[in-house]
């Protein structure tokens, strides 16, 4: 096959038009072509009034070879991928392995290996994710909240009440093959090809759901509302684990020489169960901040111009680094999203955005953050970052319950969140009232200043970033649009350490995906779970 890249199309093109753009860029008829496969697809809106997509096609031809040497174009060239192919296995081990948690890296981990041989034990603290979604969605309207049934926790991870979003900046093989799972799992075929492939929330619980039922149709045990409370080790190797269920208090023990540990970023308990237990880890790097909120249409204006009503709803990745030596940035950005409450305990407000497949809601909302690190923290030893998060949780918690009349009523005051005018905040004043954005986020917001839940350097870098941000997104800044308090979780606080060989200096331990250190969302998450299961099956 074929690969023709940089192919300029416009916004209503068919597959006629899309075939003779081939032809003509290989030199030859239409009719000369064999199969046409879309391989990516991006939108070129440098200049507004002439947006266009941007294609790279794999096309079947005879005599590739002839005509590869005819073109002198860098943009064709010859293209055949090697699929995936998971190593053989060597395991021996009478014991299945265990696998810790359903988000993207560990349910990625056991696929591939019960596919191959090695059904594992899936232990998950949260629910499947239908009761899972019955659960977020109470908490949103009443403010009830269940510890081990919400956003952070249950089947699918924290990704599930997100964006959907499988873009990633690494570079992997096995990046491909993932793709490939979540269509074959009831994803969209678009992943594939888009430049930046979404699937929403309302789609990924499906996808989530039919993994988890070919999981048991190879043999694998899944056990929900079993939460990992122990390690039993035995010569510096790992020999059982413990857990607590929901039945009941009583500690339960399976024997066991191959945890895979796929906690997620919020499973602050099992941190702390680990650094007792003495399992080296580390503090790391992440970002704190706000989420920002839009009018969709504002930002598809301004990113499309006229053109905006024919795209998909836009989106934005901005970034910057101030002269004090801090940096600003988007992320996670959702369009036609909503903010939503993220919490896994009382006493702290969490916010992250989510948006369903059709992104079709009247606001955009990012995370809009500054990267703090070690140096930043009280306390040098591995869980600084946890109770750094912990803090300026507590104290998003006091503002957005301190007594102040909600804006909007809900059922119950608790977990309401601070929020703020843009406009306000540039002003260094609390807003008493918002505007004509109606901030999504539920159970409700109060008007304060974020400045009282943020550390002072996070407020000023933030503040100075907005005009930064609106010269390279006129509207960014805009006065009516609204920031809520507080976003802590953008990746894990920790690193469990691993060597190599994707296993612990305690021997039998693998931490693995987002939680323990090593990802950054669910995609890459979903790569490591593969690498995590590859090293298993090899080991």
């Amino acid at each position: 096959m074929i690969k023709i890249q940089n192919l300029s199309l416009p916004l209503d093109f068919g597959t006629e038009e899309l075939k003779h753009k081939a032809a003509k860029a290989l030199g030859i008829s239409p009719a000369s072509l064999g199969a046409v496969r879309l391989l990516r697809q991006s939108v070129d809106a440098r200049k507004k009034g002439q947006v266009r997509y941007i294609c790279t096609l794999g096309v079947e031809v005879e005599n590739e070879a002839t005509l590869l040497r005819r073109s002198h174009s860098p943009d064709i060239s010859l293209w055949n991928p090697e699929p995936y192919r998971f190593p053989g296995v060597k395991r021996s081990s009478s014991l299945p392995p265990v696998v810790v948690g359903m988000g993207p890296a560990g349910l990625f981990c056991a696929l591939f290996l019960a596919r191959n041989g090695l059904p594992p034990i899936l232990l998950e603290r949260g629910r499947e994710v239908d009761e899972r979604a019955r659960d977020v969605e109470h908490f949103w309207k009443t403010g009830s909240l269940s510890r081990t049934s919400n956003v952070q926790f249950g089947e699918g991870g924290a990704g599930t009440f997100s964006d959907g979003k499988l873009n990633t900046g690494t570079h992997d093989g096995r990046i491909r093959a993932v793709l490939e799972e979540f269509v074959r799992h009831g994803a969209p075929e678009d992943i594939l090809w888009q430049q930046k492939p979404h699937v929403g929330t309302d789609v990924l619980r499906g996808v989530v759901k039919s993994i988890r039922q070919e999981l048991i149709s190879l043999g694998c045990q899944v056990r929900f509302e079993h939460q990992l409370t122990g390690l039993r080790i035995e010569g510096g190797r790992l020999t059982g684990i413990y857990y607590d269920t929901a039945q009941g208090p009583a500690r339960e023990a399976l024997d066991c020489d191959t945890l895979i540990l796929a906690p997620g970023h919020s499973a602050r308990d099992t941190f702390q169960m680990l650094h007792e237990a003495g399992i080296p880890m580390e503090s790391k790097p992440f970002a704190i901040g706000c989420r920002i909120e839009h009018s969709q249409e504002l930002i598809s204006f301004q990113q499309y111009g006229s053109a905006w009503q024919k795209l998909p709803p836009a989106d934005y990745k901005l970034s910057c680094h101030l002269p004090g030596g801090r940096s600003a940035f988007t992320f996670c950005v959702c369009p036609g999203g909503q903010v939503v409450a993220a919490a896994s305990d009382y006493g702290q407000v969490v916010t992250n955005g989510m948006s369903f497949r059709s992104r079709d809601g009247k606001n955009i909302n990012g995370g809009f953050l500054v990267g703090v690190g070690p140096q930043d923290f009280q306390g040098s030893d591995p869980l600084a970052g946890v109770r750094f998060q912990e803090q300026w949780e507590r104290s998003a918690w006091d503002l957005g319950t301190g007594g102040l009349p909600p804006l909007f009523q809900s059922e119950s005051p608790v977990f309401r969140a601070p929020a703020q005018l843009v406009g306000d905040f540039l002003k260094g004043k609390p807003s008493t009232i918002l505007g004509n954005l109606s901030p999504t986020y539920r159970p409700g917001v109060v008007p304060t200043s974020i400045e009282s839940c943020l550390p002072s350097y996070v407020s000023d870098t933030l503040r100075s970033a907005l005009p930064l941000f609106d010269r390279k997104l006129h509207g960014f800044a805009d006065p009516g649009a609204v920031l809520t308090g507080i976003e802590t979780r953008s990746s894990s606080p920790v690193r469990i350490m691993r060597d190599e060989g994707f296993q612990s200096p305690l021997q039998g331990l693998y931490p693995c995906g987002e939680g323990a250190g090593y990802a950054g969302g669910i995609t890459s998450a979903a790569v490591d779970g593969i690498r995590v299961a590859e090293a298993v099956a090899v080991g």
